[in-house]
């Protein structure tokens, strides 16, 4: 008995379901909605589009009026989780640096 006869196949992913529920996660951390991009005290710390069935992100290095950018391309809900972690945890590194 092989360990494939217990696994599940995964759910294909819904770009645009997926983009309304990481929209919700960053108002969640009280980030302001501006558009597409999500800000951080009048600072524009990440960018949402739709991509080809995925959801490219722009995250800000540090918050700042032009920031630099780190890219990502979200292509499943195992992406987007770790999307959101990385966003909690520059906030939380932003806080700690204040």
């Amino acid at each position: 008995m092989s360990d494939d006869t217990f696994s599940l196949p995964t759910p294909a992913f819904k770009a645009e379901e997926a983009l309304v529920q990481l929209r919700r996660a960053l108002r969640e951390l009280k980030l302001a909605e501006r558009g597409n991009a999500y800000e951080l005290r009048g600072k524009r710390i990440a960018e949402l589009a739709l991509d080809d069935g995925a959801i490219a992100v722009k995250l800000a290095r540090r918050p700042m009026n032009t920031p630099e950018w780190d890219r990502l391309l979200i292509r499943s809900s195992v992406e987007q989780r770790k999307c959101i972690d990385e966003v909690k945890k520059r906030l939380a590194r932003w806080e700690h640096d204040e």
